[in-house]
């Protein structure tokens, strides 16, 4: 498990095993986003088996898939209302963390500035600084 904090409120990490649900819990998570489509993983890795093991470890988890294809404002804006109403911090996965890091990125627009957006996934080792003009786009800065 590689836990990538990206806000006091928010973490990434590559894709999660059953096993690591209740470290999770114990790291003070109250909701896992599984941002990775099931087509990508093994059934024993599936949603429904990892939203299983999340209940067991007193987690919710919320299965929003994210593809380049799917990536927009709506999929943007379903994470944020998951963010927004977890009871304490999130963390979400996918293959890498990255899909994940740029909805989340997407979802600070407006929150932070496109320079602090860039250099808080940067810490967490993303380099997103390729998505800079779009957030300054949407932005408006």
């Amino acid at each position: 498990m590689d836990i990538r904090v990206l806000s006091p409120n928010y973490a990434v990490s590559p894709q999660i095993a059953l096993s690591d649900l209740p470290k999770i819990a114990t790291a003070g998570y109250t909701t896992v986003i599984c941002n990775r489509p099931d087509a990508e993983v093994d059934a024993t890795d599936s949603s429904d088996e990892m939203r299983k093991a999340a209940q067991a470890a007193g987690l919710d988890l919320v299965y929003l898939p994210v593809t380049h294809q799917s990536l927009n404002a709506e999929a943007i804006d379903a994470q944020k209302a998951v963010m927004d109403a977890a009871t304490g911090p999130v963390l979400a996965y996918c293959a890498s963390g990255t899909r994940s890091a740029i909805v989340w990125s997407f979802s600070q627009v407006g929150q932070m500035t496109a320079d602090d957006i860039i250099q808080a996934t940067g810490r967490a080792g993303y380099s997103l600084e390729g998505l800079y003009p779009q957030l300054i786009d949407i932005s408006g800065q």
